[in-house]
């Protein structure tokens, strides 16, 4: 890295140059802003490497590698996720172990999630490697653990535009695939299948549900001793932050805390709301002529 300027502002050191401290002299170490570390890049790489050297001597560059060779080595990148905190990753760490795969990003995410940073570290260490030469592929347990729909199509093209290889080590589509090719397509396809049929699976036992006289959905935490606690303290022009923390939840299991202020607002909404139409229907009945027909006259 002592081929760039550094960016510390008390060095500011030339490039083929030593750190230099605040007063000029030469540091007895480099600045740790100069170097960016890379250490899944030792193993793999197969580059020329200068011998160790001290502040204050000449910096000589080496012969670089000639345009269009390619560095030996292979690399794997090993990814696991799951949706929630509850779900266990042990079986995805294991089977990448396995593999062979020194290096894994995991984390705990949705699929729905806009973002996924550790599956953007995997890619950008990838895309890292691969532009040095490596070649590198990206190892998942099964390919629900990537995405589903358009962001495992988002994924295909960010694989194919670093030219990485993606591998699965179960399912459907275990094996090796290489990212230019149609699977992606495939995978999208079925992954957005499978999202249809387990949202349908999941209205129709919802909908058995409520036929069965099942409440779908948390347990509510207001009341009307609630909800004329509320009205009072609104009346006094408190906001909801202040009311929410003047209530106190008498049933379910959020029993002895504070509703939230969302809460408050929802229910103190939804008072408002039956008593809006409730005088609607009441001046609709008052304009509403007579049913009663005058008789005719003989």
């Amino acid at each position: 890295m002592e081929a760039f300027d550094c960016p510390m502002s008390s060095c500011a050191a030339p490039a083929g140059s030593p750190c230099r401290t605040g007063r000029g002299k030469v540091a007895a170490q480099y600045h740790t802003a100069r170097f960016r570390l890379v250490p899944s890049l030792t193993k793999v790489l197969n580059v020329p490497t200068p011998a160790l050297r001290k502040p204050g001597t000449a910096w000589v560059e080496l012969p670089r590698p000639a345009a269009g060779t390619q560095t030996s080595g292979h690399a794997k990148i090993g990814y696991a996720r799951a949706s929630t905190e509850r779900q266990s990753l042990q079986t995805q760490l294991d089977s990448l172990t396995t593999a062979g795969v020194t290096r894994i990003f995991s984390e705990k995410i949705s699929t729905r999630a806009t973002r996924r940073p550790e599956l953007e570290r995997a890619i950008t260490l990838a895309r890292e490697m691969r532009a040095s030469g490596v070649a590198v592929t990206l190892v998942v347990h099964e390919h629900k653990r990537l995405g589903r729909g358009l962001a495992l199509a988002e994924l295909a093209e960010q694989l194919r535009a670093c030219d990485v290889g993606l591998e699965f080590l179960t399912g459907e589509l275990q094996g090796s695939h290489d990212p230019s090719g149609v699977v992606f397509t495939v995978l999208a396809a079925l992954s957005g299948m499978e999202r249809e049929y387990i949202r349908d699976r999941t209205l129709e036992g919802h909908e058995s549900a409520r036929k069965n006289g099942t409440a779908i959905g948390g347990a509510t935490v207001t009341d009307e001793a609630m909800l004329s606690m509320a009205l009072h303290l609104r009346d006094q022009d408190l906001s909801l932050r202040e009311i929410a923390s003047r209530l106190v939840i008498t049933q379910g299991a959020k029993r002895g805390r504070h509703p939230s202020p969302a809460t408050v607002m929802r229910m103190l909404r939804d008072h408002d709301t039956s008593i809006t139409e409730l005088g609607a229907g009441a001046d609709d009945a008052k304009q509403r002529p007579s049913a009663r027909r005058t008789p005719a006259p003989l």
